[in-house]
């Protein structure tokens, strides 16, 4: 039996994504087989399929992290999940058994990896995952909207309430707040009693920023954001920077910060190179933090939030799973608001 799939045998830009004809696979002995019904793309998916020195694939790669579907089957040693089960996918996986994963810090594990990047992940008709990566999809949520929950909102969620400690009544400055993380980032920000400064590139993407919350919007194709956050702010600055945006915004995110003030950063979409004036750094007490996905119980909580309608997926657009190669466009030309989902 085959199914289709969406993979590369070599790295490089959207044409190298190719249509497949792959092993429908037989779900390990606690493992779940589901069959995909939305899988959200990330700027993950972007990267792994571009490449960077060291990493090393089986190939052809199926890139996908954010995956909802169906249970289609499961593995003998799994009792208690049923057939027909909708579920959505926690895209982390580890160990399960050392220090880390037993302290529920399971993204800090040393074998920790991601569907999509490190495994071939949800850009097929069927994937089978490990039983502890199974979520339930929040109840009558589309399987589209669903999908665009577990990374953005797992990633943004570490950053803010677990790395960068935002307290309420703080002012947090949201890079590029049309995207997927930052769209989480956005709510979850709100959720925490902070006052929102965000940026995008169009008008549209700022009203539809605020629609989620944002408190203060800046242009940063027209506004110089330093300017405006000191504007904001009353020359005070901004206590927390959420940052993913990289090589063309970071050294002048570092200057919306005031002494004492907290910047972490999940990624650099615009490049990874910066550069870093160390006497600021210790001089104003800057702390700079990284951070990668979530521990896997934090989750639970999101979905919480979500099913109480404290948090919402942001779903752009939906394309069918053929049409891959050009919502790596969408997003790479950032021409989307939120996620773009994939249906096989």
């Amino acid at each position: 039996m085959m199914m289709k799939a969406v993979g590369f045998s070599r790295h490089g830009g959207p044409e190298v994504l190719e249509q497949l004809e792959l092993p429908i696979p037989e779900p390990k002995a606690r493992e779940v087989r589901i069959k995909v019904k939305a899988v959200a793309l990330n700027h993950l998916d972007v990267w792994t399929r571009k490449g960077w020195p060291g990493l090393k694939l089986q190939m052809p790669h199926v890139l996908g992290a954010d995956i909802a579907g169906v249970v289609d089957a499961v593995g003998a040693e799994v009792t208690d999940v049923a057939l027909g089960l909708e579920v959505l996918v926690n895209p982390g996986l580890s160990c399960g058994a050392c220090e880390r994963c037993l302290k529920g810090e399971d993204n800090l594990c040393r074998s920790y990896g991601i569907f999509g990047e490190h495994v071939s992940g949800g850009y097929a008709e069927y994937v089978c995952v490990p039983r502890q990566n199974l979520l339930p999809k929040p109840k009558g949520m589309p399987f589209a909207e669903a999908a665009c929950l577990p990374l953005t909102f797992l990633t943004a969620w570490t950053m803010l309430v677990r790395r960068a400690l935002l307290q309420p009544g703080e002012t947090v400055l949201i890079q590029a707040g049309g995207s997927g993380v930052g769209s989480a980032g956005i709510q979850i920000a709100k959720l925490l009693g902070a006052t929102v400064i965000t940026t995008a590139s169009t008008e549209a993407k700022l009203s539809q920023a605020k629609k989620l919350g944002a408190d203060h919007l800046i242009n940063y194709a027209t506004h110089d954001f330093v300017e405006e956050v000191k504007r904001l702010t009353q020359k005070k600055g901004v206590d927390v920077v959420f940052e993913h945006v990289g090589g063309k915004t970071f050294e002048k995110s570092i200057a919306c910060l005031p002494r004492g003030g907290r910047l972490v950063t999940c990624g650099a979409s615009s490049g990874n190179e910066v550069q870093l004036n160390l006497t600021i750094l210790f001089y104003k007490r800057i702390s700079l933090l990284g951070s990668t996905m979530g521990s896997k119980g934090d989750l639970f909580r999101i979905l919480q939030l979500v099913e109480e309608g404290k948090l919402k997926p942001v779903l752009d657009r939906t394309l069918p799973l053929a049409k891959a190669a050009e919502a790596h466009e969408l997003l790479s030309n950032r021409q989307s608001f939120g996620n773009v989902v994939l249906t096989p």
